[in-house]
């Protein structure tokens, strides 16, 4: 079992399975609140339908990789990759910005379709809410399945037992729980992500210089494979040393002789986005707090 790909796996399915399950729990309690527990098997409905969706675009995205022949297959592995890192930034930082107003928002969309009505709306609210989630997982997983070795299955295992987590916590959350501290939790596992879709960009910028579509900074940037490698190597430390390196390569991308292109690239994106992700972000009522001042001005 690559240890590696089964912890990188179930981080993805844990944090973004806890967002999904937070959305869910918010609706649920919501309509509990309001005297609306009949809707729950809409709610519910909505839930599975994009579950599936979400496991069937991550299936055939994942079959489609093994039907290309070389160079097609570097291609399509390192553009599901940088694709994969480019919405893994993206929703860290949407999720950083809105978590403050995402109950309120959701409260907002129940009322108007509990207004509205429509058998379906709730179903479709939902799922809606739970497809942006599984979308971005199912893609993120593809995109970790493809920069694995031999890890492919782990990485499914431990993301189903992310999610498996993921829904533990979304009963606690609905039972008005104090599981885990939400901030703590989105902060660190935040981070995590980090690293990991660095690795992701790391070796899609490697799968290029590969097959030539990168000619610059190809030469090996420093040599440590004689300390940590991360896969067997002639001469090179094996044993205990060598699985902590494949744990790391697995996980975060980590090579002992990497490219000049790809340390930059690996190195350059979690220095950057680490520093705009833990930047201090002012409250979103004390922003409401000073518009509303500067317009009764």
């Amino acid at each position: 079992m690559d240890v590696g790909s089964l912890t990188s796996g179930l981080l993805t399915g844990l944090r973004e399975g806890v967002e999904a399950a937070l959305i869910v729990s918010i609706i649920l309690a919501y309509l509990a609140r309001t005297g609306n527990r009949r809707h729950f098997g809409r709610i519910l409905a909505g839930t599975a339908a994009a579950v599936v969706v979400s496991l069937a675009a991550g299936v055939t995205l994942f079959l489609t990789i093994g039907e290309f022949g070389s160079p097609y297959e570097q291609l399509f592995e390192a553009g599901t990759m940088l694709v994969a890192a480019a919405v893994v930034t993206w929703m860290l930082f949407w999720m950083r910005r809105q978590s403050a107003s995402v109950r309120s928002d959701l409260h907002a969309a129940v009322d108007k379709v509990l207004t509205e009505g429509g058998a379906m709306g709730l179903a479709l609210l939902a799922f809606t809410a739970v497809i942006r989630e599984g979308l971005e997982t199912a893609l993120f997983l593809v995109g970790q399945a493809a920069s694995a070795d031999t890890g492919a299955g782990a990485v499914l295992l431990g993301a189903f037992l992310g999610l498996a987590i993921a829904v533990v916590l979304g009963v606690g959350f609905y039972r008005g729980a104090r599981v885990i501290n939400l901030r703590t939790f989105f902060r660190w596992t935040g981070i995590a992500l980090i690293f990991l879709a660095a690795g992701l960009l790391s070796r899609a910028m490697h799968e290029l210089i590969e097959i030539g579509w990168i000619g610059v900074g190809t030469q090996t940037a420093f040599d440590i494979s004689a300390i940590l490698p991360h896969e067997a190597i002639d001469g090179a430390p094996a044993g205990a040393i060598l699985v902590v390196g494949e744990f790391l390569r697995a996980l975060l991308g980590y090579t002992s002789q990497p490219e000049i292109t790809t340390f930059l690239a690996w190195s350059g994106y979690v220095v950057l986005v680490l520093a705009l992700f833990l930047r201090p972000i002012a409250p979103v009522v004390a922003r409401v707090s000073r518009q509303e001042t500067s317009a009764a001005a």
